[in-house]
């Protein structure tokens, strides 16, 4: 009895002991996130006593070292989301119907050889994918399209969407596996064909594994900075075409930052344009957040009247 007492009040400590590891990791990475936050904001705001809000953030014009300086990221910020948008466009179709052939019609084997294969592309540096597109694409699409330039707002989208679809095809993949074999086998005693049962029962059903892996996707083509560095052309303009050079706010902030007098207006106005990001990327991850659960219908839907 006594022995008992002690196993149970040591396995009670290991337990207590066990949870404030875990409390104590996770309050290291808030603390962390807090700490960047923090220091991004007071490197970033002091701009503001130069330029104003509106003026900052729908000027057309970025020349931060012109006399007197320019400091709109309105270009920088549109070619953002442009980018983001077009490799959406590419990356989300091909991604997300990657992940139901996978899941829904690939054999076991075929499985087997390309699940991996999309992860592993997932693990490629985007200094390479960025060399890639710079020294194969660029080249290729100069010449195929006769355009000016190869590094332009097209080919880092396409870049981009490289990156997102291993994102974008394995956690759709699980979202879809995740789906209960009981409703599927429902729909298909019902009458309905493989494919009725993929558009009408499964996508509905995995829908918020989906969007997750949507977001994840472009949260990642949104911040990233390599590959619209040295693929994007560099180009502080507003974009009028898709094949335009750009510059969006990642590229900006890595190209100049080593440039930027210390405690400078345009180190300060640097650091504002990443508070701008940062906004970005944090209202993708509150979409995802507060995203419902299922957002789709199960089964056939009635029709007026019934």
């Amino acid at each position: 009895m006594v022995n008992s007492r002690q196993t149970g009040k040591s396995r009670q400590r290991r337990d207590r002991a066990i949870q404030f590891f875990f409390f104590c990791v996770a309050l290291a990475s808030i603390t962390t996130l807090a700490i960047i936050v923090v220091f991004l904001f007071m490197e970033g705001l002091p701009i503001f006593s130069k330029v104003s809000v509106h003026d900052f953030l729908f000027g057309r014009y970025w020349y931060p070292t012109d006399e007197p300086p320019d400091f709109g990221i309105f270009p920088l910020i549109v070619a953002s989301i442009a980018v983001t948008v077009v490799s959406a466009v590419i990356s989300i179709p091909l991604g997300v119907l990657t992940a139901l052939y996978l899941a829904e019609s690939a054999s076991a084997r075929l499985r087997e050889w390309v699940k991996p294969i999309v992860e592993l592309l997932a693990a490629l540096p985007s200094v390479v994918i960025g060399f890639f597109g710079m020294v194969i694409v660029a080249p290729f699409l100069q010449e195929i399209l006769d355009i000016p330039t190869g590094l332009n707002l097209f080919n880092a989208a396409l870049m981009l969407a490289f990156m997102s679809i291993p994102t974008i095809c394995s956690i759709s993949e699980d979202a879809i596996f995740s789906v209960p074999i009981e409703l599927k086998e429902a729909s298909l005693a019902l009458g309905a064909t493989h494919w009725e049962t993929i558009a009408r029962v499964i996508l509905p059903a995995s829908i918020s594994g989906i969007c997750t892996a949507i977001i994840l996707g472009m949260s990642r083509a949104i911040g990233e900075t390599m590959v619209v560095l040295m693929v994007a052309g560099g180009a502080a303009m507003m974009p009028t075409s898709i094949f335009n050079p750009v510059r969006p706010m990642p590229a900006s902030i890595a190209a100049e930052m080593g440039e930027a007098p210390f405690r400078g207006d345009h180190y300060y106005a640097l650091f504002a344009t990443a508070i701008v990001l940062f906004a970005f990327t944090l209202l993708l991850t509150w979409w995802q957040i507060t995203s419902p659960p299922n957002t789709g219908r199960l089964g056939p839907q009635p029709c007026e009247g019934d």
